[in-house]
């Protein structure tokens, strides 16, 4: 495995969201150090481990002005038009703007620098949209999907994938399973279940949740993610897009089950409400990771249980 140089100097655009701020301490055990990158500070972060920046109207030539004065070697882009500040309400063109013309913003600021910074760009298995029930979810599946926030995180994945592909950037590809873990987006179904399960434990009643029937999806721990991105930061691989997920289908009735188990909860605390929901790619997801550990030499480590037991404890 490639290391990275030592020290290195990593900047995390999205650095104080879900994912990203698990990155320092990440890139803290090989000896490197985060700068994140954000629109609002966080109240988390080490003075002078933070530059204001938005991704969607910071220019090309700006940008690459900063990764020049930070001496950044390794740049992270952990931004998603669907975040916890902005959540789902966000209009097509705001989606394209943060998902797609964001990416190609950030490429052309590479390509300005003498000495391009390595890229790991993270994108999303919904990428693919819908598969049968029981698909094992491989990187040779022909990407399908089916709203303007998958087909716009899509769209971001192969600006990434042409650059690095033509040479004008060093970059990898993640995309992410559903991600569980310590502090999750407000955005995200975990963060609407930890939510619930908190009122409830406050003694609200009638406390309800929707949830999707049927559905199975695949969730992986956000330290694992972490650890993923470090070792795709030291790794040669480029171009190449990687799936990083649990490879487990969770019934979400039993996610649900899980959750309420480890916070202590009855079992009745909270009310499912189970329903068809439209999700952002299907009722089914299993991630396939040889890819991942072939390439970057990455598993999964953290059970499910224990990614529930430290999101509802942290």
């Amino acid at each position: 495995m490639t290391e990275l140089p030592r020290p290195a100097r990593v900047a995390v655009i999205g650095g104080t969201g879900w994912i990203g701020r698990h990155l320092p301490a990440a890139f803290a055990e090989r000896g490197h150090e985060v700068l994140a990158l954000a629109r609002n500070e966080a109240a988390h972060l080490p003075p002078g481990a933070f530059r204001r920046l938005d991704l969607t109207t910071a220019g090309p030539g700006a940008l690459a002005e900063l990764l020049r004065e930070e001496r950044i070697g390794i740049v992270v882009n952990a931004t998603d038009g669907a975040n916890a500040t902005d959540g789902w309400d966000r209009s097509d063109e705001e989606m394209i703007a943060a998902n797609v013309h964001a990416v190609e913003g950030l490429l052309k600021a590479l390509a300005e620098l003498p000495r391009s910074p390595r890229l790991v760009h993270l994108g999303s298995m919904h990428e693919y949209g819908p598969v049968p029930d029981g698909t094992l979810m491989d990187e040779t599946l022909t990407p399908a999907p089916v709203n303007v926030y998958t087909r716009s995180r899509l769209a971001g994945t192969r600006a990434v994938l042409d650059a690095a592909r033509s040479g004008r950037v060093s970059a990898v590809v993640l995309r992410l399973a559903n991600v569980c873990g310590p502090h999750p987006s407000s955005a995200a179904f975990l963060g609407t279940l930890l939510s619930r399960l908190r009122a409830a434990a406050a003694g609200e009643p009638g406390v309800r949740l929707t949830v999707a029937r049927g559905a199975r999806r695949d969730f992986v721990d956000v330290r694992d993610v972490a650890r993923a991105v470090v070792l795709a930061a030291a790794s040669p691989v480029n171009g190449r897009a990687v799936n990083i997920g649990s490879g487990v289908a969770t019934p979400l009735q039993e996610l649900v089950d899980l959750f309420l188990g480890v916070s202590g909860l009855p079992a009745g605390a909270v009310e499912q409400d189970l329903r068809p929901v439209a999700g952002l790619g299907g009722d089914w997801m299993r991630v396939d990771n040889r890819r991942a550990a072939r390439l970057l030499g990455w598993s999964p480590r953290v059970p499910l249980r224990t990614s529930l037991a430290d999101m509802w404890h942290a």
